[in-house]
């Protein structure tokens, strides 16, 4: 097969490195990738933008297969084009893509089809939203609608914080993305994410992870794209999986179909699991980042058999294979992440920082005059399987010393709430 990879983060890489495994790969290009993701595969400079462009590759290169990587293109449609051309797309419609592209989309799917999710709002004007918000009170979350780069949300512990996040919002500080508001009721509980392998009829639970959202040790400071995940989650017991199964996955794909937006691609749910059980917090319609680098760590299986025959939709037919390990990420960012990150400084030691199993996955990389330098906040994933969540820290910290980047910063604790829950235990 020749396989053609949209995006250049560190899940673009990840989904490289175990596409590359395949033996049913002829080819995988990629566009436009990173300096890891082209030590696997050849990279081309497309503009994703223009969906007649990157069809017309497709069939100079006859691509058997393209997989969307990050959100953006899947809410513009490029799916639906690409189908058109009668090119296979791994990646939902524009349609099922609102499940993303529009927060108050999927909250009023939540409230139609009786699925588990906070009391909200919506609002497509200031003083209302205000209102609403000085009617409830705080702790509250406010939420852009539309893709924010996941910098639209809110979580205000004061009236104070909630006004000033809705005036940004109001005033443009995520462009068309705040013009309309979701106000949501705070949630309680543990986080967990819950991904499935969905073909528009079948959804196939596809692996759980927990992240570190809080760019600081100890879960502080402001709101990332995420600085660290595990997997599998602990708190995703098999009762809360078949749980989350069938009050939300289950009802969302009836739903969508319903609606005549059948969802195919992967199906990613943000939740919290309450003391009343698990309630969606949002969904994404790709894959995590970093969830997908600890994903594709431990999943045994062909991933793009399990890719095609999602596209193929048989789903109905396939079982998934993970392995008993642990998989943990470390996210190295550059300084200044997430405000502006200074790029341009150079990156050593990483062949050496991987000998002892550690895998690194490029999120934000380039080369400038032969060397590897920061491109971007988030940086590198250093990636590595335990037999625990500890050993898994372990083997992944180690090899972050062994990585010459002064410039560069990390949290120290990622994974600590299930370490703490193995020491405890054991």
């Amino acid at each position: 097969m020749n396989v053609l990879l949209l995006g250049s983060g560190g899940r673009e890489h990840a989904l490289a490195w175990k596409m590359s495994a395949s033996p049913l790969l002829t080819k995988l290009y990629a566009s436009p990738g990173n300096p890891g993701i082209g030590r696997v595969a050849e990279l081309v400079k497309l503009d994703v933008a223009d969906h007649s462009a990157v069809a017309s590759f497709c069939q100079e290169k006859k691509i058997d297969l393209v997989v969307v990587g990050p959100e953006g293109p899947l809410v513009a449609g490029i799916a639906d084009d690409l189908r058109a051309w009668g090119i296979r797309v791994f990646g939902p419609s524009k349609a099922a893509a609102r499940l993303e592209g529009s927060k108050g989309f999927t909250k009023d799917l939540c409230a139609k089809f009786n699925i588990p999710t906070a009391a909200y709002g919506r609002f497509g004007d200031l003083a209302s939203a205000k209102a609403y918000v000085e009617k409830t009170g705080a702790p509250i979350v406010i939420k852009a609608d539309g893709l924010a780069a996941g910098k639209g949300v809110t979580i205000a512990m004061t009236l104070d914080e909630a006004n000033a996040a809705l005036e940004a919002c109001f005033d443009g500080a995520f462009g068309v993305a705040g013009a309309e508001v979701v106000v949501e009721e705070y949630l309680t509980g543990e986080e967990a994410s819950f991904f499935c392998l969905c073909d528009g009829a079948t959804a196939l639970p596809f692996g759980t992870a927990q992240d570190h959202k809080r760019v600081g040790d100890g879960d502080t400071g402001p709101n990332t794209g995420g600085m660290g995940a595990y997997s599998p989650a602990p708190v995703m017991t098999p009762e809360m999986t078949e749980r989350t199964m069938r009050e939300i996955i289950e009802p969302t794909m009836r739903g969508m179909a319903n609606l005549g937006a059948p969802f195919a691609g992967i199906l990613f749910a943000g939740l919290m699991i309450t003391d009343k059980g698990p309630k969606l917090i949002e969904y994404n319609t790709r894959f995590g980042d970093p969830e997908c680098q600890v994903l594709m760590m431990r999943l045994k299986d062909d991933l793009l058999v399990l890719l095609n025959a999602a596209v193929d939709g048989q789903l109905a037919h396939m079982s998934i294979r993970w392995s008993d390990e642990t998989a943990l990420t470390v996210v190295m960012a550059a300084r200044g992440y997430p405000g502006t990150p200074e790029k341009g400084s150079v990156i050593r030691g990483l062949d050496e920082a991987e000998r002892d199993g550690a895998q690194i996955f490029h999120a934000g990389t380039a080369i400038n005059g032969g060397a590897l330098v920061a491109n971007g906040g988030r940086v590198l994933n250093v990636t590595a399987l335990g037999k625990t969540v500890g050993e898994a820290q372990a083997t992944a910290y180690a090899a972050i010393d062994r990585i010459d980047w002064p410039q560069g910063f990390y949290r120290h604790d990622i994974g600590w709430r299930a370490v703490e829950r193995e020491k405890a235990s054991g």
